[in-house]
């Protein structure tokens, strides 16, 4: 049972209705199992699906879920997130 509005599934799956291989989800901390079905979606059109380490997490429940539920192509602690999304988002981009 849900104890909150679950938003990030409806998100996800709209998004990656839209924007299909385009997309790259990100699940952050999180106390219960919203994203682990949008990111489902995300995969089955195409998209890249990051999910922040669940040790770094605040709370782990979230990025467990998905990891349970998807087989997501990046799991990375919190501060390599960012990184990783310009390196996807612009691969010609030289980091220093």
């Amino acid at each position: 049972m849900h104890y909150s509005r679950p938003s990030i599934d409806v998100l996800f799956e709209s998004a990656a209705a839209a924007y299909g291989e385009r997309l790259v989800g990100v699940v952050l901390t999180g106390a219960n199992d919203d994203g682990a079905r949008g990111a489902a979606r995300i995969k089955a059109r195409g998209g890249v699906v990051v999910v922040q380490d669940p040790a770094t997490a605040e709370a782990p429940v979230m990025p467990r879920a998905t990891i349970e539920a998807v087989r997501v192509d990046r799991i990375l602690p919190l501060e390599e997130i960012a990184p990783f999304l310009t390196e996807v988002c612009h691969p010609t981009v030289s980091h220093k």
